[in-house]
């Protein structure tokens, strides 16, 4: 009996077994029985995303990491000025979360979704974007797109994408979205995202659908302020919400949430990104959705101007449903964010489940994507960024999608328009890029560069010594420098870029192109179209009224 005792005691006296991130096993048991053995410091840092300042690691994001194990990081456009830096960064970054108790490796995520957002700068690919790929139609662009831009993070170590973005073109006016969505037809966009995402797992990227529930019918930009879509749910089940249940139905495995209220649902005035409603009655329960559930940044969106308090917006992400909290700055070790979340879960049961309901699906998430033969590697390998991470194969793709996008809209039979028929010709515009496209196809065009609306008369002045003004449109400044060249008898070409939503209000102008980003590619397509060099067949977004044919 002593013996027996002794034994036990011993027994208990042994350190209690540890397990590790790399141990065999379900996902989804193997993350509950992680998740058990942590404290409520180590399950409340995996649910939260932090960036930092700077092109390298910062001391303070380190600490976070080294001291508190956090989920994930996010790397924003001022972090990537320099590729190899970048690259050196994550390996960093991930080696200091290895070494941590269980070896959870981090989330690395950017927003990559080409075209217009391209927060990886440096060496990456710029792409003619997702309405190119809405305009040429083919889900086939959409999974070529997203295999390229996955396989340029893949190899710079970032293992999570923000990306599609399957918000719908209802606005036109929308300065948020825009060029961003596929398309305004939701099952469209949904076979697009969903091709698109399937082009990211090949390279082992975790894909996330944003921004539920849709961020496409606001003019307003919620960075800052909270738009309100007055749509009723009827509307946003066929509309908004289909690509999202497309997406699910296909195993998307994140989703991000926006910071958007929709008055005439149960969600009321709550930012959707705060709302139970939205984000476990209607995502998880209505729409099944079993997979990681992440915010938009808190810091710089509606939801603070909402709760005018960081550290209760938190809070009320966490409760309502979602399992990460991103934030593009770096607390402070102590910061009240941290203190009052962590005071908040050991004071209050039911917040406290609800943070390891959030760490567990963080770490099956994890343990599903980030193991295997086809995981992103946690340190990259240098001497492949430094030979250079663009594929030609994929600059050759992104050239040929570019050209299948752009759209010709021809009023008065003047395409195709060359250097023998055009007359003199003047390229007035905002981007280098359209001068040195537009130089190529009219080698003796005048320029003009305007950046106000103050330049209008000289512009006019311009204007009377062509035959031939084309003239780059992607905001209002554009929109009035056309209008001021409407009555002077000139033969006048939009190169339309970007939101091609500006078109509606120039129908008297003779012929239009339009392409859907500020890619290079972009713009030696819509100079290639007017020329007659490629047909221009891609599909716009929606018909416009007063242009012939269209």
């Amino acid at each position: 009996m002593k013996a027996k005792i002794t034994l036990i005691l011993f027994l208990l006296s042994l350190p209690a077994f540890s397990l590790s991130f790399n141990d065999p096993g379900d996902p989804a048991d193997l993350a509950y029985r992680i998740t058990a053995q942590m404290t409520d410091e180590q399950a409340l840092a995996q649910t939260l995303m932090l960036a930092w300042v700077g092109a390298e690691p910062s001391p303070l994001i380190l600490q976070w990491i080294r001291q508190r194990n956090i989920g994930g990081v996010k790397i924003f456009g001022w972090n990537t000025d320099n590729t190899r830096i970048l690259a050196q960064a994550v390996g960093t970054l991930q080696t200091n979360a290895l070494a941590n108790e269980f070896g959870i490796p981090l989330l690395v995520a950017t927003d990559q979704e080409g075209g217009m957002v391209r927060h990886v700068r440096g060496d990456t690919s710029i792409t003619p974007g997702n309405m190119a790929i809405g305009a040429s139609g083919r889900p086939r662009d959409a999974f070529l797109s997203g295999y390229y831009i996955g396989r340029e993070m893949a190899l710079l170590g970032i293992n999570m994408n923000f990306a599609p973005t399957i918000d719908l073109y209802t606005n036109r006016d929308s300065t948020l979205i825009g060029p961003r969505a596929f398309s305004p037809d939701p099952l469209a966009s949904g076979i697009l995202g969903s091709a698109f995402a399937r082009g990211h797992r090949e390279w082992g990227v975790i894909p996330t659908a944003k921004h539920f529930p849709g961020h496409g019918d606001t003019p307003l930009d919620s960075h800052g302020v909270l738009p309100r879509i007055y749509a009723p749910l009827e509307v946003l089940w066929e509309r908004e919400l289909l690509p999202f249940r497309f997406m699910i139905h296909e195993g998307v495995p994140a989703i991000m949430s926006a910071h958007l209220a929709f008055p005439n649902t149960p969600g009321g005035s709550t930012p959707a990104s705060l709302s139970r409603w939205f984000m476990h009655d209607l995502l998880r329960e209505k729409m099944g959705f079993d997979g990681l559930i992440i915010t938009d940044d808190l810091m710089m969106m509606g939801a603070l101007a909402y709760t005018q308090s960081l550290s209760r917006a938190a809070r009320l992400a966490l409760e309502a449903g979602n399992d990460i909290v991103m934030l593009s700055i770096t607390p402070f070790l102590n910061d009240v964010i941290w203190t009052y979340l962590l005071s908040t879960m050991r004071n209050e049961p039911e917040f406290r489940e609800r943070v390891r309901d959030a760490c567990r699906r963080v770490i099956r998430l994890k343990l599903e994507h980030l193991r295997g033969e086809n995981k992103v590697p946690f340190v990259p390998d240098m001497a492949i960024v430094d030979a250079g991470i663009i594929d030609p194969e994929g600059s050759a793709f992104f050239l040929s999608l570019a050209a299948r996008g752009t759209t010709i809209i021809d009023n008065n039979d003047v395409f195709p328009l060359t250097p023998a028929n055009s007359g003199r010709v003047l390229l007035a515009g905002n981007f280098t890029e359209f001068f040195t496209a537009g130089s190529r196809a009219f080698p003796n065009a005048a320029w003009f560069r305007y950046s106000s609306i103050a330049d209008g008369d000289e512009l006019v002045t311009r204007a009377m010594n062509a035959d031939t003004v084309i003239v780059s449109l992607s905001n209002r400044i554009g929109l009035n420098m056309l209008q001021r060249l409407r009555h002077l008898g000139r033969r006048v070409i939009v190169f339309s870029v970007l939101n091609p939503g500006y078109l509606y209000e120039v129908p008297w102008v003779d012929g239009a192109v339009a392409v859907y980003s500020f890619a290079p590619v972009s713009f030696t397509a819509g100079f290639s179209a007017i020329l007659g060099r490629i047909s221009g067949a891609g599909t716009l977004p929606f018909t416009l009224i007063g242009h012939p044919g269209n």
